[in-house]
């Protein structure tokens, strides 16, 4: 209990914080809740008149900030018509979901007349005081000069930290770069290691800007750890944790756990034996969520990194009878499903699983991954906001989208797969997955649960959980559309100039400092090793050289017997026919295997499509086969014959195997290597190798050792030097190239003045801009139906998650015609930016042209998800409708080109009709 003095003293404090921050005063009397210390400075420096940078965890409540600079721009609107009354707020998000949700907490505040919302998807009341909008949205604005950034008083950027990310994180320096120096910028970003570093930039290139950073969490965090069926905390306490001390007791487990396994693999593999010990079993998914319900855990996200894990882990808890819903939850669930899904036909519904689906929601589980359709992804957000959905299994798009915090996160693996190959978590991801847990107001703490597996070490945990280094790396980089409108609105030299003012070239120019520093320290460092490598029997350099020479000419020589056999067994398979019986040599397929489609006459290597005789149809590669593949024998293929129907491949598979070949063949493959001692070079260094007087040195492999490190270290540090002299200047060196081909290519004109072609491209906000330009200038898309146009512009846009060896089937006609134009223009513009040094456009993919032919012609879902040239079966709805909205963005950007023509802007128009139907009708009205 505070004593009178004590309560006198902090009144007073507040009515002088009220006296000198009355707009503060204001707006916190509306809250219901006290201000933490970071945001009131922040808040505080904003009243100021200064901008900010605020960086905090996930759920520290940072918006707050950006709702405050909404109450300031509101009130200088006392409703006269003095130029105060007329002050704007933008608030931008990264995604649309964020920028919807945002657009709703406002409304709810404010009311509707003074908050609109700009998606590409959704236009509401634009004028309005207070607009929510997605960063490309304000980014278009900035270079058209729109009269709506008129009055323009604050910019709110929520998670700036999206700077980073690699294909959209330039749009955001563009928009900071470009605001009027009359607009204050509130940066609310996610705790990043090199706060201070960006806030340096944004002083110069914004002015005073006040850096308010807060690592503290409102609702602490609980890390642990899950072996089998045991649960431990992965710290003692808080102290330990900052140490990242892991809790001994986990440590003793995890070492016994190991032990018992290998101890069982060694019994297990006896001298005949093959048969590999006990395998480690984690706990099974139904068997963790029952234990987050039994511990009060709930709700829950799990996160899975893998779409069909998600889904699989819903089916394997339906499968377990797993119920975590109340009767009366259960119809509220039904309720809320029921009048989401109305506008979505009921023949699309049963396509898209909606039975299963709903089941598992109303037994309180969900999925939630991008291959979902939205309308069921946002059906899954509303139910677990309201705690209604007590368990979400979520790939790591979650921890990137709207505000869905649970009590407790569980990590399955530390290990994703990001496009290109599985990687580890880092540190900032792992911060951002497990910031879900904990929700202010609701939860006294949250909760991190690790499932262990004998690749996790708890160590390895414990770093990822105490280390907050997630530094912010610029992504940015100039683009051809960015060319023309920073000439267009600003001239060459001042574009430039603007360029270098980037939050990248600062980065760069901050960089080259420490890389010269470390090209001086490995200059010192190969001296060293150098004496340490001399040899007094003669000179170690000239012998480590001819020991190089040696292992780099033998390497050349396996090189060039790949590529030979290489080369035997595509000629190999060039020749193969219908009906040939061969045998795959090696690989999972190894086997006899028959030919149904010699798949020749296409781009690139050969890969016919095989049945095995193990029922497996698919293609294969040159890579499969060691050997040139040799016809055994022919055998009748029926000429309709479908592979995709199992009763048709077992009936062929068991004609190959009634030939009575052997599968594995009398002779092993041998490789016709040629013997690396034939080679006249290689035999004469080796000579000269044992002539060498270092040769005969007793020490020889020692000194060796050192020559190795200092010739690698020599060449890191030649690969340093050229990133010092690459990065100084780097963009603007980039930006001349991008202007000279330009200029080449006549969007500008030779004196920097942009043409008629180069106003048609600064319009044009796609990946493929130059290539989408070149496609109107060529007019490769008029004369085109509707569903052929969006097929036709799907090229430019799709992109498929990961790569399929063989090339997409086209719709025959119009569409494989300006397809093939397509890839010609293509192929001139990548050759074009190669001789330039230029990265390449991405060449245009064929996989969505027959799903959109389809879908715009009318015809069932069901029909056009199988038409998808997927891996693994059919697209997903949700990657189809994401697609789909990209093609509609995009066509709409034709049907308003003053580049095109008037046939091809309503034809534009009408394929936008055709698409915005059912599932993509549901996604442009919700």
């Amino acid at each position: 209990m505070s004593s009178p003095a004590e309560r006198y003293a902090a009144a007073r404090r507040r009515a002088a914080q009220a006296s000198a921050f009355p707009a503060l005063d204001e707006f916190s009397l509306d809250l219901g809740f006290d201000l933490d210390d970071f945001q009131r400075e922040a808040c505080e420096a904003l009243e100021r008149g200064s901008g900010v940078l605020v960086c905090a965890p996930t759920g520290a409540g940072k918006t707050v900030v950006g709702e405050f600079a909404v109450h300031l721009a509101l009130r200088g609107r006392p409703g006269g018509d003095a130029p105060a009354a007329r002050r704007k707020c933008f608030y931008t998000t990264p995604i649309k979901a964020l920028s919807n949700q945002k657009y709703h907490d406002l409304v709810d505040r404010y009311g509707a007349e003074q908050v609109g919302l700009l998606t590409g998807d959704n236009a509401i009341n634009g004028d309005a005081p207070v607009v929510v909008m997605t960063t490309e949205v304000l980014r278009n604005m900035l270079y058209a000069g729109s009269a709506t950034l008129e009055g323009l008083a604050y910019v709110v950027m929520d998670e700036v930290h999206y700077l980073a990310d690699r294909f959209r994180g330039g749009v955001w320096e563009e928009v900071i770069i470009h605001l009027p120096e009359s607009v204050t910028l509130v940066s609310l970003s996610a705790t990043v290691s090199n706060a201070e570093e960006f806030a340096d930039w944004l002083v110069t290139v914004r002015g005073e800007t006040a850096v308010v950073v807060s690592e503290h969490r409102p609702v602490p965090l609980w890390q642990h750890m899950l072996v089998g069926k045991r649960m431990f905390d992965l710290f003692h306490d808080a102290d330990a944790a900052r140490k990242h001390d892991v809790h001994p007791e986990l440590l003793r487990y995890t070492r016994d756990t190991m032990r018992r396994l290998e101890l069982g693999e060694g019994r297990s593999a006896g001298p005949g034996g093959g048969r590999r010990g006990p395998r480690w079993r984690g706990p099974m998914r139904p068997d963790i969520v029952d234990r987050l319900d039994r511990e009060g855990l709930l709700p829950a996200i799990l996160f899975i990194f893998s779409r069909a894990g998600c889904d699989a882990a819903v089916q394997q808890c339906l499968a377990a009878g797993l119920r975590l819903t109340s009767p009366e939850e259960r119809a509220e669930i039904r309720r809320v499903v029921e009048s989401r899904v109305t506008a979505i036909p009921g023949e699309d519904l049963s396509v898209l699983g909606y039975w299963e689906w709903l089941d598992g929601l109303e037994r309180g589980l969900a999925a939630h991954h991008a291959g979902m359709l939205p309308a069921f992804k946002e059906v899954v957000e509303e139910l677990f906001v309201r705690g209604l959905v007590k368990a979400v299994f979520a790939t790591e798009t979650l921890a990137l989208g709207i505000n869905m915090p649970a009590r407790c996160v569980v990590l399955e693996r530390l290990v994703k797969f990001n496009g290109e190959a599985h990687v580890d978590l880092t540190p900032g991801e792992y911060t951002q997955l497990t910031g879900r847990a904990g929700r202010r107001g609701i939860d006294v703490e949250g909760h991190a649960v690790v499932v262990w597996s004998p690749e996790t070490d708890p160590r390895h945990v414990a770093g990822l959980a105490s280390t907050r280094t997630y530094p912010l790396r610029s992504s940015f980089r100039p683009s051809y559309n960015m060319a023309v409108n920073l000439v267009g609105s600003v001239g060459a030299a001042p574009a430039r100039e603007l360029l270098e003012s980037s939050f990248a070239q600062f980065q760069a120019d901050r960089s080259v400092v420490g890389l010269a520093r470390q090209v001086q320290r490995n200059t010192e460092t190969i001296e060293a090793y150098g004496a340490e490598a001399a040899c007094h029997h003669g000179d170690f350099d000239e012998y480590f050289a001819l020991r190089v020479a040696i292992a780099d000419r033998e390497r050349a020589i396996a090189r060039q017997g790949q590529s030979q056999r290489k080369a035997a067994a595509v000629a190999s398979l060039e020749r193969l026919r219908v009906g040939d019986v061969i045998r795959v040599p090696s690989g999972r397929r190894a086997g006899l295997a028959v030919v149904l489609d010699p798949a020749t006459g296409g781009f690139g290597e050969p890969r016919p499509l095989v049945l095995t005789q193990d029922r497996w149809a698919g293609r294969v590669t040159p890579g499969d086969f060691t050997t040139p593949a040799e016809v055994l024998t022919r055998i009748r293929v029926p000429k309709h014959f479908n592979h995709r129907s199992p009763a048709a491949r077992r009936d062929l598979a068991a004609a190959v195997s009634g030939t009575g070949l052997d599968r594995h063949g009398g002779r092993r493959g041998g490789r016709s290597r040629q013997a690396a001692g034939e080679d006249h070079r290689l035999s004469q260094l080796r000579v000269e190798l044992r002539a060498h007087p270092c040769h005969a040195c007793p020490d020889r492999e020692e000194h060796a050792r050192w020559a190795e490190r200092r010739r690698r270290l020599e060449r890191d540090t030649e690969e340093l030097r050229q990133r010092v002299s690459g990065r100084t200047g780097s963009l603007a060196r980039t930006f001349d190239r991008i202007v000279a081909l330009l200029t080449a290519r006549g969007y500008l004109a030779a004196d920097g003045e942009v043409t008629d072609a180069g106003r048609m491209l600064s319009r044009i906000w796609t990946e493929a801009d130059l290539l989408v330009a070149e496609c109107l200038r060529r007019r490769v898309w008029d004369g085109l139906s509707p569903a052929e146009l969006a097929a036709a512009v799907s090229v430019v846009v799709f992109e498929a998650r990961r790569d399929v060896d063989e090339r997409a089937s086209l719709p025959r006609g119009g569409v494989a015609d300006a397809v093939d134009e397509t890839l010609k223009l293509w192929g001139d513009i990548e050759a074009d930016e190669a001789a330039r040094g230029l990265a390449v456009t991405r060449e245009p993919d064929l996989g969505f042209a027959w799903p959109i032919y389809r879908w715009a012609r009318g015809e069932a879902l069901a029909k056009v998800l199988a038409s998808g040239h997927q891996i693994d079966g059919e697209m997903p709805a949700g990657d189809f409708v994401r697609w789909a909205r990209q093609v509609v963005d995009l066509l709409g950007q034709v049907a308003d080109s003053g580049g095109a023509s008037a046939e091809l802007r309503g034809t534009a128009r009408q394929a936008i009709a055709a698409v915005n139907r059912g599932v993509l009708a549901y996604h442009a009205s919700a």
